[in-house]
């Protein structure tokens, strides 16, 4: 017995555009979703990778200004200098969930952060900056992480500062922030 045309898929129906046409569009989102999904990826863990000059300004400095988005993505006036110490490239700070920093990264707002050029330096716009996303990192081997690193970077008021640090962090009123840098 013969083969039907059914059988072979050699129909040919007034639908057979449709099901080429599906084909097409189907194989031309794969190729696009596959050459996009690399940067794709990059940015959604955060991995952009900051100018060697801005890291070792971060490695160097004890402090950073975090300004943080608004809704409408412009720089708060809120441009507060702060400890910090850097996790896998990405800026950690502790505050208290209550302070602008707080709010604005449980909103999933970004920030801009400056590192100066000396520790002296006043004029923190004349630093090194970039852009970040930010989110509260609920980790405690962050926590245990940044306090290993607190104690070596600031060792002449980390004594006074650990308790309350360890303190306000059990207790919930503080919270850790990740920035993770996004652009330049």
């Amino acid at each position: 017995m013969a083969d039907s045309p059914r059988s072979t898929g050699l129909a040919s129906t007034g639908f057979d555009w449709i099901a080429r046409r599906r084909d097409l569009l189907s194989g031309a989102g794969l190729l696009l979703g596959a050459l996009a999904l690399p940067g794709s990826r990059a940015r959604a863990q955060g991995k952009f990778e900051l100018p060697a000059e801005t890291r070792t300004a971060l490695d160097q400095r004890a402090l950073v200004y975090v300004s943080p988005l608004l809704a409408s993505g412009k720089e708060s006036r809120c441009h507060a200098e702060i400890w910090y110490f850097m996790d896998g490239g990405d800026v950690i700070v502790g505050t208290s969930p209550t302070r602008w920093k707080g709010v604005a990264a449980k909103k999933g707002r970004g920030a801009r952060v400056w590192v100066t050029g000396s520790d002296s330096e006043t004029d923190y716009r004349k630093g090194r900056t970039f852009a970040t996303s930010a989110k509260i990192d609920t980790d405690p081997a962050t926590f245990q992480r940044l306090l290993a690193s607190f104690a070596k970077k600031y060792p002449g008021e980390w004594g006074k500062w650990e308790p309350r640090f360890k303190k306000s962090y059990g207790d919930g009123s503080r919270v850790l922030i990740r920035y993770a840098p996004t652009a330049a």
